[in-house]
């Protein structure tokens, strides 16, 4: 649990503290194709405020997850920033998520679900990657989608003849309505 001291900010309205603090993943956080692993390191930039409900929070998260990428299947580790806000109630009710308990706050909670909301549901290892060709399962190469374009369905062919077919037409009555 990630519990944070709040009792010099308890019933002072107005009062905010600045805290940093590095915390560990007591397991890990998403699910899918892009997860934060147990035990990784993450940095914490907090800003605490009280106010008349409760303890108002704000933090700011640098993360580090690991992915398998939606297109090429590789493994790849990325960085990221999270961040919230969250009120923790001095006396919480059914419509409050979070409370103070005693004197301290637990920001493990709402910190998991900004993460996991955060995680990219299709990372992909790079922009341009061009995933795997269905027929070997191999990466592929900007060569192969080159030619990969270059080659007709031919479901499609027809198509492709009608679409060879009207852009000669065109270009044959093009110079004559100049005349």
């Amino acid at each position: 649990m990630y519990l944070e001291n709040v009792r010099d900010l308890m019933h002072r309205p107005g009062e905010m503290r600045e805290r940093e603090r590095d915390v560990v993943t007591p397991e890990h956080f998403g699910e899918g194709l892009a997860v934060v692993p147990e035990g990784e390191t993450i940095h914490l930039d907090m800003r605490l405020e009280s106010v008349h409900e409760g303890i108002l929070a704000t933090v700011v998260a640098d993360i580090r997850y690991v992915a398998e990428c939606g297109r090429c299947l590789t493994e790849f580790a990325a960085k990221g920033k999270v961040d919230f806000t969250e009120l923790f109630a001095y006396t919480p009710t059914e419509a409050d998520e979070y409370g103070v308990h005693g004197d301290h706050v637990n920001l493990e909670p709402p910190l998991r679900d900004a993460i996991v909301l955060a995680l990219p549901f299709q990372p992909v290892c790079r922009p341009d990657c061009l995933g795997l060709n269905p027929e070997t399962g191999e990466k592929r190469t900007a060569e192969e989608v080159a030619d990969a374009e270059q080659i007709i369905d031919p479901r499609w062919a027809a198509l492709a003849e009608f679409q060879a077919d009207h852009e000669r037409v065109e270009g044959e009555t093009a110079p004559n309505e100049n005349k």
